[in-house]
């Protein structure tokens, strides 16, 4: 969720981006450790005026903008909406108007409409419970103001902690205007304190990445049977089909098409590439036009060329398949250089390692693997050379040439087969 916020928050491009943690400190700081990000460490957890306090030393930019790591939905366009309302005498306050307001602090109003204070729901009375207005807890203050602020909050309350919401009474009090802005979808604004909210806020996220994906000019067979778990840039017409999960960074350009039960993480799909169904694609690279799967694995480091293909049952590992390379089935290549128009048959394995180093294999452009094959790295098999079926390739093979590593058959004449003990 909290990365969620700060990427968010990156897409305003501000002066710093400081991350107030406390409880599973260690944890938070591994997972999104960034140049751009300032940790700031919260011991005691006295309340969101107490952490936003512990970054105040840090703080170097005229406004300051406060955000809650489980409020993971919050839209950029909103945030710029509420910055705007920013002056050296008028703070910017998140509101959401809702037909249930339990749990959210209460926007209390004036005659004249004005905000005047925020009250938490466990210190309201009847009368302020009925307030539908809620308060989001997000902001944007000057801060030539907010130390001030800070260092008068006090912790006389019901949960005895320092609320941030008692500065909107003293900048009233003070003579600020408290200009409010609210979301468009109050989704954006809801928090996860449950695994239910936090199911609630993935699906509306999901659906939400779905819509934005579409209108990119891409088809989802199903939207609600799609997920998207990282930043993904698309082109027109692609083809989505159901259960496709996209992880990480993932760039899909023009035409292309993923079957279903598909994972891309991490990965570079070029125009009109084809992924079939049940494929499982990681930290590679797909040519122009090349296509991989039925229940094809594509791990770190693989690259498929133009029009290269890579069929059912393939594994690849760092290995880089050329032009027009062809691997149709059962096949594993690991750390392997293949060249163009490079045909390889069934059952061929690299064998890459040797129990403590790994090893290279390179195949030069129109070679000729045939099936059932071990090709013992290092090894280099030169263009145009040919290996027999159930060859163990373990020395260099020439250019235009046939490698035969394979033992010589030997027919039995008169042999009988056995023939099955019958047990009483």
């Amino acid at each position: 969720m909290l990365g969620h916020v700060i990427h968010s928050a990156r897409q305003l491009s501000p002066v710093g981006i400081h991350v107030v943690i406390g409880h599973g400190a260690d944890a938070v700081r591994e997972q999104l450790a960034a140049d751009d990000l300032n940790f700031v460490m919260q011991d005691k957890q006295l309340g969101t005026g107490h952490a936003v306090a512990q970054a105040l030393p840090a703080l170097t930019a005229e406004t300051v903008l406060i955000l809650y790591g489980d409020v993971p939905l919050i839209e950029v366009e909103t945030l710029q909406r509420l910055l705007k309302r920013v002056t050296p005498e008028q703070l910017g306050l998140l509101t959401v108007k809702l037909d249930d307001p339990t749990g959210y602090g209460r926007i209390v109003r004036d005659e004249q409409h004005r905000v005047c204070a925020i009250v938490e729901h466990k210190d309201a009375n009847d009368a302020q419970k009925a307030i539908a207005e809620g308060n989001t807890g997000i902001l944007a203050v000057p801060a030539s103001h907010l130390q001030d602020w800070l260092g008068r909050l006090s912790n006389n309350n019901a949960q005895g902690e320092y609320y941030l919401t008692d500065v909107i009474a003293m900048a009233v009090n003070d003579g600020l205007v408290v200009a409010t802005e609210q979301p468009h979808d109050a989704m954006e604004v809801q928090g996860a304190n449950d695994r239910k909210q936090l199911s609630e806020l993935e699906r509306h996220y999901q659906l939400r990445e779905a819509r934005r994906l579409m209108a990119a000019g891409v088809t989802l067979r199903d939207p609600s049977r799609f997920d998207v778990r990282g930043e993904v840039s698309v082109g027109r017409d692609v083809l989505i089909d159901i259960n496709v999960i996209l992880e990480g960074k993932v760039i899909i350009e023009d035409d292309v098409v993923i079957g279903p039960n598909c994972v891309i993480k991490d990965s570079t799909l070029r125009k009109g590439v084809v992924v079939k169904a049940n494929s499982h694609i990681d930290g590679a690279l797909l040519g122009e036009c090349s296509d991989a799967g039925p229940f094809a694995r594509l791990r770190p480091g693989s690259v498929l060329g133009a029009r290269a293909h890579v069929g059912n049952f393939v594994e690849l590992k760092n290995a880089n398949l050329g032009e027009g390379a062809k691997v149709g089935h059962l096949t594993y290549l690991g750390d392997a250089e293949v060249g163009a128009r490079t045909n390889i048959g069934a059952g061929t394995i690299t064998c890459n390692y040797d129990g403590a180093n790994k090893h290279k294999t390179t195949l030069g452009a129109d070679v000729f693997i045939g099936s059932n094959n071990s090709l013992v790295a290092p090894v280099d098999i030169l263009d145009g050379a040919t290996t027999a079926a159930g060859s163990t390739i373990t020395q260099n093979v020439p250019a235009e040439q046939l490698g035969v590593a394979r033992a010589r058959q030997r027919n039995i004449e008169g042999w009988k087969r056995p023939v099955k003990i019958r047990k009483d």
